[in-house]
């Protein structure tokens, strides 16, 4: 490694693994031809039931950069921690391991760092499916290279035209010391990233955002993001994380209070958009919940200058019969 080399920053790209097979060649080939070479490219299997162990294994004698770690199963949040323990870089990434990213996408971070002072850079994404075809933007990259304060990021965040994930991101390791990824949650980026933006010690003052989609999500139909078997745990997450968000904001950015609201609006409808019909009965905890949030924060609702009329049209009406609505919801499509 050449002196130039070295004098660059560590940085540790962590790539949580499991029964990856098909998908994580490609994944670490693009790891191991970035431009930015000062890298280290850690492979946190997490229990893998199939030939991943192995896999990992051999590709670790390929580059004397990358580092295989073998753990008890303990899902994403528990590979990222453990990895994050491991990392001996002053920056930190992470990639998922059927996911891959454009030759410059660390290089590029990096100097958005440098170039502003921030201790958070991030690039757009894309996503792709099988047969090669770029879906529609999850989030809209930004035209010119900025950085978005952290107040400005999470009006983003919360208007849901942000990019949450961990993924897209170079971070500064020591954002880590306080908080790391809950173990257990099903929108863990979303939560640690609001308490990075919003903590009284230690916060993130802005994200640098740069142009271009250099990070390339590949949309598997099974994988664990998509699982539909986890509807209830992904749904009682979101609206756990937006009662956070609002307890939050009202301290610490208070004129976004009515966003936040709005965003635990959205994600209680969407709860009830999707809940299958059968499961909507009185002896459903959760369900009761949701309904009965909707009720009592009504008045507030109707107030709300971010909630469109036919925000508040839907609020309304699953407040008074979600059941008969859901039943109806193919001409609720039409109300203005």
């Amino acid at each position: 490694m050449n002196s130039s080399v070295t004098k660059q920053p560590l940085i540790s790209v962590i790539v949580p693994v499991y029964n990856i097979i098909p998908y994580l060649p490609r994944c670490v080939e693009s790891l191991r031809t970035q431009t930015y070479e000062n890298l280290e490219i850690l492979l946190i299997d997490d229990g893998s039931t199939d030939e991943t162990p192995a896999l990992c294994d051999r590709l670790a004698t390929e580059d004397e950069r990358i580092r295989v770690f073998h753990k008890k199963n303990g899902g994403p949040s528990s590979a990222r921690n453990f990895g994050l323990q491991q990392a001996g870089g002053e920056y930190v990434g992470f990639v998922d391991s059927d996911d891959y990213v454009d030759a410059d996408m660390y290089e590029r971070l990096y100097g958005a760092i440098e170039k502003t002072g921030m201790p958070v850079a991030q690039v757009g994404r894309d996503e792709i499916d099988k047969d090669g075809n770029i879906l529609p933007n999850i989030c809209e990259p930004v035209a010119t290279e900025q950085v978005i304060p952290a107040e400005g990021f999470l009006k983003e965040l919360l208007m849901h035209r942000g990019d949450c994930s961990f993924c897209t991101k170079l971070l500064r390791k020591d954002l880590f010391t306080i908080e790391q990824f809950p173990v257990g949650a099903l929108n863990e980026d979303f939560h640690l990233l609001v308490k990075m933006l919003t903590r009284e010690e230690s916060a993130v003052p802005g994200i640098a955002c740069i142009p271009g989609q250099a990070y390339h999500v590949f949309y598997r139909p099974d994988s664990n993001t998509r699982d539909k078997n986890r509807f209830s745990r992904v749904f009682a997450d979101n609206i756990d994380n937006a009662d956070m968000v609002l307890a939050l904001v009202d301290k610490k950015y208070p004129e976004l209070s009515e966003i936040a609201f709005r965003f635990g609006i959205f994600q209680r409808l969407d709860y009830l958009l999707h809940i299958p019909i059968a499961q909507m009965t009185g002896d459903n905890a959760f369900y009761r919940r949701v309904v009965r949030d909707l009720r009592h924060g009504w008045w507030r609702a109707m107030k709300n200058p971010w909630l469109t009329k036919k925000n508040k049209c839907y609020h309304t009406l699953f407040a008074i019969a979600p059941k008969g609505i859901r039943v109806l919801h193919k001409k609720l499509k039409h109300i203005e």
